[in-house]
């Protein structure tokens, strides 16, 4: 099934370039699609605030694949269609006795686009969504379905690779024994030691304006067998009922807080599943420098805070820990992640983002690949060290560029 091209992405700040949007109900279909393009993307559920899935050729959505769950109890292993979201997996997954080691805080996103931008949740020892895959199974640029698994050599390259190994139709990922968790919010907790903070909980996500020297709210969620933090964490208070990480919004649609146990996936997402998070009037930025100049790069953000301000909703901070995959802005690098979102005004953002970029340069940040960010190429070339690697498979695998968008083209 076919339709014309157009359409933008969530955010509506990216309008489609496409000639058509496919949507295949079955691999094959898929398979002869790719075979007979000239240019192709997968388009996940939109939540990209980048170009990534851009094209001007075939668009693909792999939401009418067969929704593909198959959990192997014995290796501890699910596999799931690239159609699939997060939130229609882990029900599934944790009936079996089984969970995730990590979540986004959006259950809403597809598994496979969150792996091939490098999406996360927080831990400091929880990794990129994608650090859980062992095995994906993909169509290259001639048709042929592939499966690379984990120590392959390209697998490293294939996992998180923005679209450019091929169309990915299933993942494979490693699963843990199913954990409750119970969540509490604090607030107005003082910002020295940002290391010690993230490391609170089993997760961890801290939130600040830049109006105030303190985190507005910090959401510890730890697991239920841990033990309870101190009424008076840090010097702050606990909320006296839900809260929304954004003020004036109400908290009907957050996760369950209060302390009360859950199970890990209805506690680690910020939001539940059967409720939009909001309604896209947003931009997002996201930069991750190494966990050892956390206190550092909080402090030069602080010294824009006045540029930062007007143009924000909100700033999340979360730990990520490192992996080994080419193209992830944790590739061997204990990480934290600083999270914007933003007013939905190009034109104001655009330059802050651009100074936040410069206050952060010392600190060798990275962005995320599915955000809005305006470093330049050779900047970001410098900063993934296995980038050459990276495009190196993807000329190996797709030696005519069917994969590549103008995007790619501008940043590998």
């Amino acid at each position: 099934m076919a339709s014309a091209g157009a359409g933008t992405n969530w955010a509506g700040n990216i309008e489609f370039s496409a000639r058509l949007v496919h949507r295949p109900v079955e691999v094959e279909q898929l398979q002869e699609l790719v075979a007979g393009s000239d240019r192709v993307r997968a388009l996940g559920t939109g939540h990209s605030f980048s170009p990534i899935a851009d094209t001007t050729g075939d668009q693909v959505c792999l939401a009418d694949l067969p929704p593909r769950i198959e959990v192997d109890r014995e290796r501890a292993t699910v596999t799931v269609g690239a159609g699939v979201r997060f939130g229609e997996l882990a029900p599934v997954v944790h009936r079996a006795g089984l969970a995730l080691r990590t979540l986004g805080s959006l259950p809403h996103i597809s598994v496979a686009g969150a792996c091939a931008t490098g999406t996360h949740g927080s831990g400091d020892r929880c990794g990129t969504l994608a650090s859980s895959v062992r095995a994906v199974e993909l169509v290259r640029a001639d048709g042929s379905l592939e499966r690379v698994r984990r120590g392959d050599p390209d697998f490293p390259g294939s996992v998180l690779a923005l679209g450019c190994a091929g169309i990915v139709t299933a993942l494979t990922l490693d699963l843990v024994p199913t954990f409750d968790v119970r969540q509490w919010v604090y607030e107005q907790v003082p910002t020295d030691d940002l290391g010690g903070i993230l490391a609170a909980a089993y997760s961890v996500s801290a939130f600040t304006s830049f109006t105030a020297p303190v985190f507005e709210q910090v959401w510890l969620k730890r697991l239920a067998t841990a033990g309870e933090p101190d009424p008076a964490w840090r010097g702050a208070h606990r909320a006296d009922g839900p809260r929304h990480m954004t003020r004036g919004v109400p908290a009907e649609h957050t996760t369950e807080q209060g302390g009360v146990p859950g199970p890990w996936h209805q506690r680690l997402p910020h939001f539940r599943p059967e409720f939009a998070p909001s309604f896209g009037d947003e931009l997002q930025s996201e930069y991750l420098v190494g966990r050892e100049d956390a206190d550092a790069a909080l402090a030069a953000l602080t010294s824009i805070a006045d540029r930062i301000a007007p143009v924000l909703h909100g700033c999340e901070i979360r730990s990520v820990a490192a992996d080994e995959l080419w193209l992830s802005s944790v590739y061997r690098r204990d990480s934290v992640a600083l999270h914007f979102t933003w007013l939905a005004d190009v034109a104001a953002v655009t330059p802050v983002v651009t100074e936040i970029e410069r206050v952060l340069d010392p600190f060798a940040a990275r962005p995320h690949w599915g955000k809005v960010f305006t470093t330049d190429p050779a900047t970001v070339r410098a900063r993934f060290p296995r980038l050459p690697n990276a495009v190196a498979l993807f000329h190996r695998v797709d030696p005519t560029g069917k994969f590549r968008n103008p995007m790619v083209d501008r940043y590998l």
